[in-house]
């Protein structure tokens, strides 16, 4: 036997280890003291350093199969290379689940759900991704394992941020390097659940990072859940009245799992937001739900793998374990770090309603939220809470709103409407927060995935005093022209009746007129250079969906006045000039001859515009023959 000392736990390691070679010295217990046969270490493939768990834990793994068999399989997914180019977040796309396909890209710490806000352009069975090339011909993405494309599976993150967390993964999804997927034979859903109430059980992670990087040591950013791992961790094998037991946990797992995120209104799963949601949940303790639930589960798979309370798993005591855990919404993206606020929830929501986007019906109770899918079942393009395609909005609109006081499109007004509607209390500075704060909030909550794509678009004057509310999602060449014609050319003759009023007052104006002559003469000088910027930019604006939120974004930078989103902007428009998103039909809007000219020599290029009759493909080099080497014996 040979003896170890692990500190790695231990808040003073100096201590902690001259401690423990003192526990030994007097034949004393100590909790960082390990003794361990190395010949053992060899039951684990690769033969990881693993001394501080016990030999049953490392018989696990001749005992029972691997994950990898004849009906079970793990995949590493697809790379695109440049994923600005090739991914969306799913509100940014109107051709979602048919052009765009669902894509997994890992993620936060979120067992059994999580939603897949990303998807792929995989028009074509993903012709653009796959002929993505460098100037020397060799591919530049890598697309593999696309047999097992668009089936129902299991997905998790490559390197988790805590305990790895496997969630299901819908049928119609491309799964990526980041997030790559285990299928079964047959896609089965009984099967596939019960893999997925395995594999969020704390000893399979255990067992699973004892082959990741490192054998599991240190902090857990070390661990690597690559398909290699998964395929060698062992799995019990379940009788038949085991796996319908399991299955069905999975699935409550499941269900309280995604309940929870259905308060997010980017999530596929969104019904209301967490203010509102009490009207058709009730009050829920999710967290208790899940850790019950979840409990059961590790019980359960406990036994199957000849667990007992006392064993030591991962450095632990098995009934000193720790409650499972629910997922924490600030795990999920990095970038996105907003809180959501009960009143910043409701504004949220309630400008999607005005812009016919959410559904307020479900708020009182006038439409019930539909049934929870199969774990399985595709995406759908609208979340439950959206407006269905047939039903009529809250409010008909261009999908143009407007910060004006006493307008009827006036933006304000109608959230004020709808909350009064659905009877919850009405801030008194719901004004003020949609002028001031709304947009920061809005464009944090929605980056995603290092993705910024705000469907709600202040363009605004210098100042500040008048914006006109655009609606991504009802984005079309004409959306210019309607700002000038309904909103800003009659403020401005309005504007130009006050003016004319006061000037026709002459010097018996007062204190207060003259302050209000000269107020308005400045906000007509604004008024009038933002609608001239409208008309400059309006004949050749050709927006286009596929493109994403930045690049349609990108012309009308200078009418953001969020410096940080209108430097992204600007910047995303300098690089439009320069030729860098030339795959953007933006680009080949702006710089037709430009762009057609690369089409003759980038494939992926000309499949992006449907020119693939201009690209012109390379001749084949001939290879050089190699000449015999000459010896010093020849004449």
């Amino acid at each position: 036997m040979t003896l170890f000392i692990r500190c790695l736990t231990a808040s003073d390691k100096q201590q902690s280890l001259l401690a423990a070679a003192r526990s030994y010295r007097n034949s004393q217990k100590n909790a960082y003291l390990f003794s361990a046969d190395a010949s053992q270490f060899k039951c684990i493939p690769g033969s990881p350093f693993t001394y501080w768990i016990n030999d049953h834990i490392r018989q696990i793994f001749l005992q029972h199969p691997k994950f990898e068999t004849a009906n079970r399989v793990a995949k590493q997914g697809i790379a695109t290379a440049d994923d600005f180019r090739f991914l969306r977040a799913w509100w940014e796309v109107s051709d979602y689940r048919n052009k765009w396909k669902s894509f997994a890209k890992g993620g936060g710490f979120s067992p059994m759900y999580s939603d897949l806000d990303l998807v792929v352009n995989w028009d074509n069975d993903g012709s653009e991704i796959k002929e993505f090339r460098d100037e020397h011909g060799k591919t530049r993405s890598r697309p593999q394992n696309l047999d097992y494309s668009l089936r129902r599976g299991i997905t998790w993150s490559l390197r988790p941020s805590k305990d790895g967390s496997f969630r299901a993964m819908p049928e119609n999804t491309i799964f990526s390097i980041m997030g790559s997927a285990a299928f079964v034979e047959g896609d089965l859903y009984g099967d596939l659940m019960c893999l997925l109430a395995i594999c969020n059980t704390k000893i399979f992670n255990t067992l699973i990072s004892l082959l990741s990087s490192r054998g599991g040591e240190g902090s857990n950013q070390t661990k690597t859940y690559d398909v290699g791992c998964l395929s060698n961790t062992p799995i019990p094998l379940l009788p038949a009245h085991v796996q319908v037991r399991l299955a069905d946990l999975a699935n409550e797992a499941y269900r309280i799992q995604r309940r929870l995120c259905s308060y997010s209104e980017l999530d596929h799963s969104f019904v209301l937001p967490e203010p509102l949601a009490s009207r058709i949940y009730g009050p829920v303790n999710f967290q208790l739900s899940y850790q019950n639930v979840a409990l059961n589960i590790n019980n359960f798979v406990n036994e199957l793998y000849g667990i007992k309370d006392s064993e030591i798993i991962d450095g632990e005591i098995g009934s000193e374990l720790e409650q499972p855990e629910l997922y924490d919404p600030a795990d999920l993206d990095e970038d996105n770090q907003t809180s959501c606020e009960p009143q910043d929830q409701l504004v949220s929501w309630a400008v999607g309603v005005s812009f016919g986007r959410f559904d307020w019906r479900l708020a009182n109770g006038t439409r019930e939220p539909p049934a929870d899918p199969n774990p399985f079942d595709p995406l759908p393009s609208k979340s439950p809470g959206m407006l269905p395609y047939d039903a009529a909005p809250f409010h008909t609109q261009k999908g143009i709103l407007v910060d004006d006081q006493g307008h009827s499109e006036d933006l304000t007004r109608l959230v004020e409407e709808v909350m009064a509607r659905v009877e919850v209390p009405v801030p008194e500075n719901v004004r003020s927060q949609l002028q001031r704060d709304f947009f920061t909030f809005h464009l944090q909550r929605y980056s995603k995935s290092r993705r910024k794509a705000p469907i709600y678009w202040p363009l605004t004057t210098i100042s500040g005093s008048y914006t006109i509310w655009i609606y991504y999602p009802s984005l079309t060449s004409q959306t210019l022209y309607t700002a000038i014609n309904d909103f800003v050319e009659p403020k401005l003759k309005r504007v130009d009746s006050y003016i004319t009023e006061l000037r026709g007052k002459g010097t018996a104006r007062s204190r207060e007129e003259e302050k209000q002559f000269e107020g308005w003469q400045s906000f007509e000088l604004e008024l009038t250079e933002l609608r001239d910027l409208l008309l400059k930019l309006a004949p050749s604006y050709r927006p286009n969906q596929d493109d994403g939120v930045q690049i349609n974004a990108a012309p009308l930078w200078p009418m953001f006045r969020h410096k940080p989103w209108q430097k992204v902007l600007k910047d995303t428009w300098t690089k439009l000039e320069k030729g860098e998103y030339d795959w953007a039909n933006l680009a080949m809007n702006y710089w037709p001859e430009r762009v057609q000219e690369k089409c003759k020599t980038d494939k992926s290029l000309a499949i992006a515009h449907g020119l693939q009759h201009l690209y012109m493909e390379p001749e084949a080099q001939t290879k050089k023959a190699r000449g015999r080497k000459k010896t010093g014996g020849e004449v």
